[in-house]
């Protein structure tokens, strides 16, 4: 598995990727940095450029990644630059997402491993990662990668977010 950046060549997989999140009622995809409400592939790629280089109005700088085998994406992931007290709270450095097809075969771990080195390759010596407190997959993907739970933080609605750190 590697960690590829998007590009136009990504297109049919990468709505495909997105299609097999709505068909099993996902509206909201982790870590794909908007492909799931982008009207176009290329409105996405151009979302992901302006986010990249630090010129988006509202997004901090972060990074986007297809998690590919054998030209197949089998995941997506965002890594943020550096924090903002939102993410801070209940996001996080890293945001990602396994295609649903592929679930529960270790891809997401992996994913995290990659994203990781992408981390250390960005100079971001200790990564925050969360989850929502019921997803114990994704809790258990973050315990793979060395994460200590640091706290939960419970938002103005009562979700719960477990915040790990990670020294990379």
């Amino acid at each position: 598995m590697q960690l590829i950046k998007p590009t136009p060549a990504h297109k049919e997989k990468a709505l495909a990727y997105r299609q097999a999140h709505f068909d099993i009622g996902e509206t909201q995809i982790q870590g794909d940095n908007g492909l799931d409400e982008s009207k176009t592939y290329e409105d996405w790629l151009a979302h992901l450029a302006l986010i990249e280089a630090g010129k988006h109005e509202i997004y901090l700088p972060s990074s986007t990644y297809f998690a590919i085998i054998n030209e197949d994406i089998l995941g997506i992931v965002d890594i943020r630059h550096h924090l903002n007290d939102f993410l801070l709270k209940s996001g996080g450095h890293i945001g990602y997402s396994v295609h649903p097809q592929h679930r529960r075969k270790g891809h997401a771990t992996q994913i995290l491993r990659l994203a990781l080195a992408k981390c250390k390759e960005m100079s971001i010596e200790k990564a925050l990662v969360t989850c929502d407190k019921e997803n114990t997959g994704s809790m258990k993907t973050i315990l793979n990668n060395r994460g200590v739970l640091e706290n939960e933080h419970v938002d103005d609605k009562g979700q719960v977010t477990l915040r790990y750190w990670i020294n990379v």
